[in-house]
């Protein structure tokens, strides 16, 4: 049972994870070209770092809670593991991202700005 739960638990996290990455990835290009004045190497780049880092601390975040909690012995107990954790999960995931959101608008206004005022002063 407890080895059951410990592997839907990351199946489940894992897929997760995976499909919000890419969704935000592909969305997000857009935004993030738009963020650094239509210069859509910069965005990309960016958006690959953004995903790396996305991965790196979920997958991190996942692995770390797999030892927290008290083991399932029940499917009543795994249904409540599994709920527990994977609602954890997703509810970092969207911290995440909004984060990620914050921080991309911050920094894609200043670097707009840099590469306005770059523009500006080559011509």
């Amino acid at each position: 049972m407890v080895e059951i739960a410990y592997a839907l638990y990351l199946v489940i996290t894992l897929a997760i994870t995976i499909w919000v990455a890419r969704t935000l990835s592909k969305n997000g290009e857009v935004f993030l070209i738009q963020c650094f004045c239509h210069n859509a190497q910069l965005a990309r780049s960016t958006n690959h770092l953004l995903v790396v880092g996305f991965y790196l601390v979920n997958i991190g975040f996942i692995t770390l809670t797999l030892s927290l909690g008290k083991e399932p012995v029940t499917y009543a107990d795994a249904i409540r593991f599994l709920s527990a954790k994977i609602g954890l999960a997703v509810i970092v995931l969207g911290g995440m991202h909004f984060f990620n959101m914050g921080a991309i608008s911050h920094f894609g206004r200043k670097v707009n700005g840099w590469l306005t005022d770059g523009h500006t002063q080559a011509a």
